[in-house]
């Protein structure tokens, strides 16, 4: 029986270079990337094991790049930091430009029933996390009202505040501060500390919290400049 003649759609499929596969998972630091996600919510790998149902041995290979998840397991720890898979495979270089109207953001009161303090959060700005950035304003006392003071949570990294409008007074464990307009606070975010209006008129302040190791918080020089966006 004679052979048929070759198709002309059948050709070799050429073979994958396991190096550069290999080489491909090594950029985009995958195990980096889970490991930055724990340190920011101060997660050790046994708390992290628990919360995903992977061992903590395999979660300490995963991060030192011994190991390669599959992609149910890196769906588990992606569930955990509220992240989509999307995450770990995005390349660290790109371009963000995001813009927020103001008739799209929502002001929360915080207090009943009258509000202590006004939010306005920016955070939808930032779905990567790491940054929380807040518009707040604290109401002034009056004859009627006496508001309590805003007090955060404590949590491990840096809040900056910057004050825009009125007299807003700083509590640090127990010492009394009064910000002006256009007065930066720098403080730790692991201090005990609590913010309210100091006046007859409302205070407006920017905060902005950073969740990170106080080693990432430290100014890196850069290795070559940043072309234009």
């Amino acid at each position: 029986m004679p052979k048929s003649a070759p198709s002309d759609l059948q050709h070799t499929v050429p073979s994958v270079d396991p190096n550069a596969a290999e080489g491909l998972l090594a950029a985009i630091h995958l195990g980096d990337r889970i490991k930055k996600l724990r340190l920011r919510r101060s997660m050790g790998l046994v708390e992290l094991g628990k919360k995903t149902g992977l061992s903590a041995s395999f979660l300490s290979q995963l991060e030192t790049g011994r190991v390669v998840p599959t992609l149910r397991n890196l769906s588990r720890i992606a569930l955990v930091f509220d992240k989509d898979l999307s995450y770990f495979f995005e390349n660290g270089e790109r371009r963000i430009f995001r813009i927020q109207r103001k008739a799209d953001r929502v002001r929360i009161p915080i207090g009943v029933p009258t509000p202590n303090y006004i939010a306005e959060s920016f955070g939808i700005l930032v779905p990567e996390g790491g940054l929380r950035p807040c518009m707040a304003e604290f109401t002034p006392a009056t004859a009627a009202h006496e508001p309590d003071a805003f007090t955060p949570e404590r949590y491990p990294g840096i809040e900056m505040v910057y004050v825009t409008s009125g007299s807003l007074e700083v509590n640090r464990k127990g010492d009394i501060h009064h910000l002006e307009p256009r007065d930066v606070l720098y403080i730790s975010g692991t201090t005990q500390r609590s913010y309210r209006c100091h006046g007859s008129q409302p205070a407006q302040a920017l905060i902005i919290s950073f969740d990170a190791e106080s080693g990432d918080l430290r100014r890196k020089p850069l290795s070559r400049p940043i072309p234009a966006a």
